[in-house]
């Protein structure tokens, strides 16, 4: 085989801008209905729309006809947009927010009543002949959110099961439907700082008495309740410093399999679940430990806990009965899928992949583990890609430019599953470093809670040392690093750019450039998660002065291109104009691209394409390549 020789981010790559978009899916929530599958697709083609897919016998049919969508609004992110009971589809409408039902061979009717409500978590209570939801309410200011029933045999009647704290989430029935549970918290506490789990008894006419709190409170974040098939209410707590399994059982709670690993992650989405029941004596667990998930086994009679060997390094939404499981899981060679878990053959079989085409072995990069000493005698963690294209090789001595990643959340996690995205830079020779700083999950509560009061600190000395770290090593080139990142991810990285000289180039997506400005204008959700992070605004306000990079444009010397929805109400467009037009008059090299009808993250195909692209334009300009592929130019202002 012929290999050329081409300066690093110049290679030929299969794995292109086209390919990522076409065909491809996101995949999202799993339901089971008896022994019928189902899954959301979220289809970049069809201009983001989720669609709803049924497995049954062996085969594929869609239940939700376009243009219907299913995505709740809920908190901005949404999740938890669809249930499916006895073959019927209940779901919440992309463009209307109002909940639907639909039953085979008939178009969906509308439930909820037009107005300014969503809706998310629906379940359904057989027994009284209605739909249970979490239901955030816009039509005063602030915004109200509660937990409500939605009557099935009457059109449009939507009464109030909880109502009085800030959010609601996870509304679950026990087997037989007399007992209620949810979760509560209430400013200025995010659902992973603490949150409270409560129990109740619904009447026959559906009324909630007997209140009584579980588990929970300021200092313990309780996710995922859920009933098992003994009746016994289940959750996952921190109280162990890990998100581990317990159980209420007799008033008394029992940890169920202590780890130091986290069962789940932070509530940023409604719906998700990292474990379920196979049977009345057995779960099934995904476990997350530094960034790798695995799944476990739980006998729920003796506490014994089994590994399941798998090659999945990342598993979500996970549902389970009759001695199968079925999850999304990804490998480091395989990208997201559609997976069922057969657990007394220990076999798995995959029923939809999130994507078509997987490029040969020989164009994907492995990632390697590392751990690194950061500031304050702490560590860090990170993932390592180095490039890799079969077809391509650089001239003898050059070494690749760096392209390090600030993930969002910022409590989420870089993960070793197969991300083309990821693999769309490495085949084109460059070196990739995925961060997870402090503050990412799957390290435990302590590792999780050492970025609060030092957003815009830790993380940022994180991704700092984590790229001399590989410097030192002699793999990359000191002169071509570059740093990108998305949300608070994008935050980080233009930090990282103000208060440090390391870098050499940025890409930011939707990012937060001004503090004090989110402070004053995001949603309700997110509305204090800056008093953990910064301080109480607007006494700290010194503090948001102090680490909003608007503020030190001075001190910014490097060439930077946005990425920004115009629909984005999570970080609203003018951050990113008031930082373009800083740039553009300090004489810096800026671009910015924008999108209408995107919002905080995109969705589409051509978005997505066309932000790729110009990223890679971008970074030729920069670092003096020239770039393989046929790409659209970008105005790049003060170049």
């Amino acid at each position: 085989m012929h290999i050329a020789s081409a300066p690093f981010g110049s290679w030929k790559s299969p794995i292109t801008a086209d390919m990522i978009v076409a065909d491809s899916q996101g995949l999202g929530q799993v339901v089971r209905d008896g022994a019928d599958m189902y899954w959301s697709e979220t289809r970049p083609v069809e201009r983001g729309r989720n669609a709803i897919v049924r497995w049954r016998d062996g085969r594929f049919a869609e239940v939700l006809p376009a243009p219907f969508s299913a995505r709740s609004r809920v908190h901005e992110y949404g999740g938890g947009a669809y249930t499916v009971a006895d073959g019927v589809l209940y779901f919440c409408n992309d463009a209307d927010q109002r909940v639907y039902r639909t039953e085979p061979g008939s178009l969906p009717h509308s439930l909820t009543p037009d107005g300014k409500h969503r809706f998310a978590d629906l379940v359904v209570d057989r027994r009284r002949r209605q739909l249970i939801a979490v239901c955030e309410d816009h039509t005063s200011t602030p915004v109200k959110n509660s937990i409500v029933a939605i009557d099935l045999t009457r059109e449009h009647a939507v009464r109030t099961l909880a109502a009085g704290a800030d959010f609601y989430a996870a509304p679950r029935l026990s087997p037989d439907g007399a007992r209620f549970a949810w979760l509560e918290w209430n400013h200025p506490d995010m659902p992973w700082d603490g949150t409270q789990l409560w129990c109740a008894d619904l009447t026959d006419h559906g009324e909630v008495v007997n209140r009584r709190r579980v588990a929970g409170g300021r200092d313990e974040s309780v996710l995922q309740p859920t009933f098992g098939p003994d009746g016994l209410l289940y959750f996952v707590s921190d109280r162990s410093d890990w998100w581990n399994l317990c159980r209420w059982r007799d008033g008394r709670i029992e940890a169920m399999a202590s780890m130091e690993a986290e069962v789940g992650g932070p509530h940023w989405i409604f719906g998700e679940s990292a474990y379920a029941f196979l049977s009345s004596h057995e779960a099934i667990l995904a476990c997350n430990h530094h960034g790798m998930w695995a799944l476990n086994l739980l006998d729920l009679n003796t506490g014994r806990l089994t590994e399941v060997s798998s090659p999945y390094c990342e598993i979500r939404s996970l549902v389970a009965g009759d001695g199968r499981a079925l999850f999304i899981g990804a490998a480091i060679s395989e990208p997201p899928a559609v997976v069922s878990f057969n657990a007394s053959k220990h076999r798995f079989e995959t029923l939809r992949r999130s994507t078509a085409t997987t490029p040969h072995a020989d164009y994907l990069s492995a990632p390697e583990a590392m751990e690194f000493k950061t500031t304050r005698g702490e560590s860090a963690h990170a993932f390592f890609y180095a490039p890799a294209n079969r077809d391509f090789a650089a001239p003898a001595g050059e070494r690749p430019p760096l392209l390090v990643l600030s993930h969002g959340g910022p409590t989420a996690a870089a993960s070793p599953a197969l991300n083309l995205k990821l693999q769309y830079w490495t085949s084109r020779g460059f070196a990739v470093l995925d961060v997870n700083y402090r503050g990412s999950s799957g390290f435990g509560r302590t590792y999780r809670r050492a970025l609060y009061g030092q957003w815009g600190i830790a993380d940022v000395e994180d991704c700092v040392h984590a790229a001399w770290h590989v410097l030192e090593r002699g793999h990359t080139d000191s002169t071509r690093l570059a740093i990108r990142g998305g949300s608070a991810g994008g935050y980080t990285t233009l930090c990282v750019l103000a208060f440090h000289d390391t870098f050499r180039a940025g890409a930011v997506y939707y990012g937060v450039s001004d503090l004090e400005a989110l402070a004053r204008e995001t949603h309700k959700f997110e509305q204090h998660y800056l008093d953990q992070l910064i301080g109480p605004y607007p006494a700290r306000r010194d503090l948001y002065v102090a680490r909003s990079p608007i503020h030190h444009v001075p001190q910014l010397s490097c060439p930077v291109i946005f990425f920004q929805g115009l629909e984005d109400k999570v970080v609203p467009p003018d951050q990113t104009e008031t930082m373009v037009k800083a740039l553009r008059a300090k004489r810096i090299p800026v671009a910015c691209l924008e999108f209408e009808d995107e919002a905080h993250g995109f969705r589409r195909a051509e978005t997505i394409k066309r932000a790729l692209e110009a990223e890679l334009y971008f970074y030729s300009r920069i670092f003096g390549f020239t770039a393989a592929d046929v790409l659209p130019p970008v105005l790049i202002e003060n170049l």
